[in-house]
């Protein structure tokens, strides 16, 4: 992990409660104080992929986890059909001196203007100090996180001679959740993109043939039923707003791995009451329990409780309570519906990695 070290000028130089934090978190009050920095998306492309981020959450979550304060998101209604959500974050560790905050719109009915439903904005701000560091573009940086902690979980609960990969969906996560379970599962040889608009599937296909990055492997978009193609994925991945199940449990193969990404409210489902019976349950942190509709929903019907939850990712993580894959038969789910901590892992990846570049930049 790159050093956390800032260039400031405080004007109380000589108040031994600023000198002490000053050297408890690595801070040179000699120099001048630096403008905040924009990262735009097409900088922070520059800057990061989803091999780099999936390796920092790997080694960071089980670390600094328990040192970053996250209060639970606000999410206000906007409309009847947006909504406005709020996610700070802080860390109380000198090693991440940084306090963080994400603002995020969601409108589901942009789909029909060809916009994307969700747009987000993150600032990053020095905990020391409180000096604004940067304003990063977090639409683009939102799908880079959401896909690698998918895939990172995949990395512990998919098989890894996976073959098939089936993407319901074809939003704006759909290409980097392909990209970032490619990463972790390099035995994936093909890809099927199941959307309701079948010409956007075709769409997404032609673009990612286009960039030419993915060798060796068969993408293809399907107009079959999505009951059809279900029953060929030895991972499942869903990115959707659908208030109705998508996925049937019944149809999921043997030894497959469903990932729910989309839902984020009570009314929100991506697969029926089954698939949560069939299979063992994971999530990315303990806010999924009051706020992804199919594990809500599947607690208030009785079909399973809170205790049947088999763990979170940091625990994936570091393997504990013999948690993961235990064979090659047993069906996998994943439910994520993000993080605050993630949000700020990411955006200290990206600030720090910005920074790093600019001062070898400096030195050449």
């Amino acid at each position: 992990m790159p050093p956390s070290i800032f260039s400031i000028r405080l004007p109380l130089l000589n108040s031994p409660t600023i000198s002490m934090a000053a050297k408890q978190y690595q801070v040179d009050l000699t120099s001048t104080i630096t403008p905040p920095i924009y990262i735009s998306t097409q900088t922070l492309h520059s800057l990061l992929t989803h091999k780099s981020l999936i390796t920092h959450l790997q080694s960071a979550l089980p670390t600094v986890s328990a040192t970053i304060q996250s209060p639970v998101r606000q999410a206000h209604q906007t409309s009847p059909f947006s909504s406005l959500l709020l996610m700070p974050s802080w860390s109380l560790s000198p090693a991440l001196p940084y306090i963080g905050v994400k603002l995020v719109t969601f409108h589901p009915n942009n789909s029909t203007l060809n916009l994307r439903g969700v747009h987000a904005s993150y600032v990053l701000f020095h905990s020391l100090t409180g000096q604004t560091l940067a304003s990063i573009d977090a639409t683009e940086l939102t799908v880079y996180r959401t896909s690698c902690v998918s895939a990172l979980a995949s990395q512990y609960l998919s098989r890894k001679d996976s073959e098939t990969f089936v993407m319901i969906g074809a939003g704006s996560l759909a290409p980097h959740l392909i990209k970032a379970h490619l990463t972790v599962r390099p035995s994936l040889k093909r890809v099927i993109i199941w959307n309701r608009s079948f010409e956007k599937a075709k769409t997404l296909v032609e673009k990612l043939n286009g960039e030419g990055r993915l060798e060796g492997v068969c993408l293809e978009a399907s107009n079959a039923s999505l009951e059809e193609v279900v029953r060929l994925g030895d991972i499942v991945s869903c990115a959707t707003s659908s208030e109705t199940p998508l996925v049937k449990g019944v149809e999921l193969k043997v030894g497959a791995h469903l990932d729910l990404v989309g839902s984020f409210q009570h009314s929100m489902r991506e697969c029926d009451d089954e698939a949560i019976r069939r299979g063992r349950v994971f999530i990315d942190n303990e806010a999924a329990l009051v706020e992804a509709g199919e594990l809500v929903g599947a607690f208030q019907r009785g079909v399973i409780t809170r205790d049947d939850i088999v763990g979170d990712l940091v625990e994936l993580i570091n393997g504990e309570k013999e948690i993961g894959r235990r064979d090659s038969e047993e069906i996998t789910v994943f439910k994520s519906v993000g993080s605050a901590v993630v949000d700020l892992l990411s955006a200290q990846l990206v600030y720090e990695t910005r920074i790093n570049n600019q001062n070898s930049s400096l030195h050449v």
